[in-house]
């Protein structure tokens, strides 16, 4: 590829986002401004959209969305389990399962869906699930969330399940992420080595996408 099919691709980048941000309904808009002012930025638009498509594309009625104030995210994924099933949402933060539990609030009354809100790191929560309950997981924030969450996936999964982490490139901290090479913060650290598991990992099929800052998404045999 040369320059110019590279900057295409950015600007095709741009333009799916804004296409996304236009397509969100006003809660979402409020929340995502909300959440942002508040300090708990937000996912890509475009990235939030896929993951409530997989959920209907894979027929998923029972998720777990582990997270760090991924509140946008969690709630696409509430939207598109359309009244059916079981939504989990763990958050060790405070803020971010404050902003969750306030949102599930609100959508206790319009939605049949069970929704979860718990308090809780990835790495604490997560093997006190049942084993084999689970169609679809969900990952972002925090980088210790990542690797925890792997851990169980496995387990918590069943067959031809899938599970999805965002931010792989590390992108949001704005150091250059996984694609710099002198970003050695956490988060790229982290993601490379998540990106090594995965995909040496026999049990599973992986793919690595640039949606958002880079989706990995990883079914289960």
């Amino acid at each position: 590829m040369d320059r110019t099919q590279y900057t295409n691709l950015a600007k095709a980048w741009e333009f799916t986002e804004e296409h996304a941000r236009e397509r969100e309904s006003d809660t979402l808009t409020d929340t995502r401004t909300a959440t942002d002012e508040s300090g708990q930025l937000q996912g890509s638009a475009a990235q939030a959209r896929l993951l409530g498509m997989l959920v209907r594309i894979t027929g998923a009625a029972s998720v777990i969305a582990v997270g760090t104030g991924s509140l946008v995210e969690t709630l696409q994924l509430a939207h598109a389990l359309d009244n059916k099933g079981l939504l989990t949402a763990v958050d060790s933060t405070a803020q971010g399962i404050a902003l969750i539990r306030k949102a599930f609030a609100e959508l206790q009354d319009e939605t049949d869906t069970t929704l979860r809100a718990v308090n809780a790191p990835a790495s604490v929560f997560l093997p006190r699930l049942n084993a084999n309950d689970y169609d679809l997981i969900v990952v972002a924030g925090d980088a210790e969330n990542y690797a925890a969450t792997f851990a169980q996936a496995s387990r918590l999964l069943r067959a031809h399940g899938v599970i999805v982490f965002t931010d792989v490139l590390a992108l949001e901290d704005g150091q250059g992420g996984v694609i710099n090479p002198a970003d050695r913060s956490d988060k790229a650290i982290a993601m490379r080595e998540l990106l090594t598991t995965v995909e040496d990992d026999e049990g599973f099929e992986s793919t690595l996408t640039p949606d958002g800052t880079g989706l990995l998404i990883a079914y289960k045999k």
